[in-house]
């Protein structure tokens, strides 16, 4: 029986159909983050929109996301000053370099939803279907890249640590005599 899921996870043509579209999609937030870092992005005007469209009579923000962003993202605009266009640019090149690529379609998701909630479509839910086979396809989506070797190697380092880890203490059963 066939399965789409194990195809994305284990095929070898999936796995560099998944390399493309990893690019791509790295590409358009690498750019988009490195345009905001280098251009004084101010994220302010947006989440102040953003909680305007949280009322009135037709609403196009979610009200508990509109408080979200009116008690937390407002008060504290300098912060998304700074983490907006950096994890932008870091998602991008993680994807263009397939280093990460699972936590980096990840994040990339939680930043598309975000913008979403926040009553912007433009290609968000566009690059949320993307997204959604590179983190359903895991380790298959960075074989062609950094991922390749990186996994691995944090692999062994996790399994090597085990081994330097204390046995457990033994027990005494209930039917062994002690002296």
């Amino acid at each position: 029986m066939f399965s789409f899921n194990q195809w994305l996870r284990e095929n070898k043509v999936a796995m560099w159909i998944l390399t493309v579209l990893r690019v791509y999609i790295g590409y358009d937030w690498m750019t988009h983050g490195w345009s905001k870092l280098t251009g004084g992005f101010q994220a302010g005007g947006f989440l102040a929109g953003a909680v305007g469209k949280a009322t009135g009579e037709n609403p196009t923000v979610q009200a508990w996301w509109g408080t979200f962003l009116e008690k937390f993202a407002v008060p504290n605009a300098g912060l998304f000053d700074f983490i907006i266009p950096l994890g932008e640019f870091l998602v991008g090149v993680g994807l263009i370099l397939g280093c990460f690529t699972t936590l980096a379609a990840l994040m990339a998701l939680v930043m598309n939803f975000a913008f979403l909630f926040s009553g912007t479509v433009s290609t968000n839910a566009q690059l949320v279907l993307m997204q959604i086979f590179l983190v359903v396809a895991g380790a298959n989506a960075g074989k062609i890249g950094l991922d390749h070797w990186v996994l691995p190697y944090l692999r062994g380092l996790i399994t090597r640590n085990k081994g330097n880890q204390p046995k457990d203490t033994p027990t005494i059963s209930p039917t062994q005599k002690t002296a």
